[in-house]
């Protein structure tokens, strides 16, 4: 077969097999299409697929076919995380400052604390460190891995739960937005090459002073138009960071987090959010997939994921529970918005494969990383929806309104 054929069948695989197992096994209760994606890729990786059926990984996942994969994977997940910056509401955070704050800074700041102990376990055994980290970059990028909400997962799964709109979701979603700022500060922390800080001081400045012309632009152009920059700016942002050595993904979400949602339809905006979940995020999940590696053994790797989980879901409940005591909430309150916060899924995964990439986590820790967020992810629908008070039964598998499904309404219409 030739290479365009390998990498037509391997799209396939990567559709319908995720789907029909999502279908077929009525799932969605506690896995989400797109958590069915994700452990799909790592059932296809090279720690599954390729030690048990050898020829068949090696005859679909050839180099061509991973390095195409990978193109259309970075695309994906820098549209994703654009929007994510995007719908960052912080003028609703600045009005409910004092408890927004408070919530936050514990609901980040224990998992943090808890997840950088962990990462000072594992630092006891060897093999979880990448060769391109220092000690402190290793801990505290498995700390805030273990501290991180995946905000747009969140969304979706508030959702489904029919709370988003409602004021505990406006809430919950404060909260959120406030750690995603903190994630990725954090982020170019680790990140921060002190060989090249003049690039990258030189980035951030040139980014300040652009971003400012650009926001004046897009604030005179119609809609349509705003769409077509909104794309050439997410690639300008992305190769600046990336060129200064703080990776494509902070470039993407500075990107997004500058402009204003206000400037696109909402409803057209969750349509796109949607698209990309539907037509290029399940290539990424596959990609990260291929990544995973349990050369150290299965036993140390899902041991480590366990270490992980217990730090990221315990720090989360107890920091929301003290939030929670302090703001005198209301009995059940905080173990509700705890559960919610403690959703890992797909910003997690991002920042884990940017702590691989740059080699401040071996593919041991990615690894342990990707189950944990899987397994954390899993556990938030039916953990949330029997604490809800009235709250209806989650919809059959068949009837779920979930990412996968393409809205009625159309995408803007963009003219040139």
């Amino acid at each position: 077969m030739s290479t365009t054929e390998v990498f037509l069948l391997a799209m396939l695989v990567i559709f319908s097999l995720p789907w029909l197992i999502w279908r077929v096994g009525r799932t969605d209760h506690a896995a989400p299409l797109v958590v069915v994606q994700i452990i799909a890729g790592i059932l296809l990786g090279p720690g599954v697929l390729g030690r048990w059926f050898p020829d068949a990984y090696g005859f679909v996942f050839t180099p061509q076919v991973v390095q195409s994969l990978n193109g259309i994977a970075w695309w994906a997940v820098m549209l994703f995380v654009m929007i994510a910056g995007i719908e960052l509401d912080l003028k609703a955070t600045w009005a409910h400052r004092r408890e927004s704050g408070i919530t936050a800074g514990l609901a980040l700041g224990v998992p943090l604390l808890m997840g950088c102990a962990a990462a000072g376990v594992m630092l006891g055994f060897g093999g979880w460190q990448g060769a391109g980290a220092q000690r402190w970059q290793f801990v505290l990028g498995i700390g805030m891995a273990c501290a991180v909400t995946a905000l747009p997962i969140l969304m979706l799964l508030m959702e489904k739960l029919d709370i988003l709109r409602q004021p505990l979701g406006q809430r919950i979603l404060r909260y959120a937005s406030l750690d995603d700022i903190a994630i990725w500060g954090v982020l170019a922390l680790i990140l921060m090459d002190w060989t090249r800080v003049g690039k990258q001081v030189g980035f951030l400045l040139a980014f300040a002073v652009v971003g400012w012309a650009f926001r004046r632009l897009m604030a005179r152009l119609p809609e349509a138009d705003r769409w077509y920059l909104a794309l050439a700016w997410l690639a300008l942002c992305s190769l600046g960071a990336d060129w200064a050595g703080l990776h494509f993904m902070v470039g993407a979400f500075l990107a997004g987090a500058v402009m204003d949602a206000h400037w696109f339809d909402q409803t057209r905006m969750d349509l796109l959010r949607h698209h990309v979940l539907l037509v290029v995020m399940p290539v990424f999940f596959l990609s990260t997939g291929l990544r995973t590696n349990w050369s150290m053994g299965g036993v140390e790797v899902l041991a480590a994921a366990a270490l992980l989980l217990a730090a990221s879901v315990g720090g989360k409940l107890l920091g929301v529970h003290l939030a929670g005591r302090i703001l005198r909430w209301a009995p059940g309150e905080a173990r509700t918005i705890g559960w919610l916060l403690q959703t890992k899924a797909l910003i997690m995964i991002i920042f884990a494969n940017i702590l691989l990439d740059k080699q401040v986590i071996t593919d041991a820790s990615f690894t342990a990383l990707l189950l944990m967020a899987v397994a954390s992810t899993m556990l938030t629908v039916p953990m949330v929806a029997r604490r809800l008070p009235g709250q209806r039964a989650i919809p059959d598998a068949l009837e779920a309104n979930d990412a996968e499904q393409v809205p009625t309404q159309q995408l803007p219409e963009i003219r040139p």
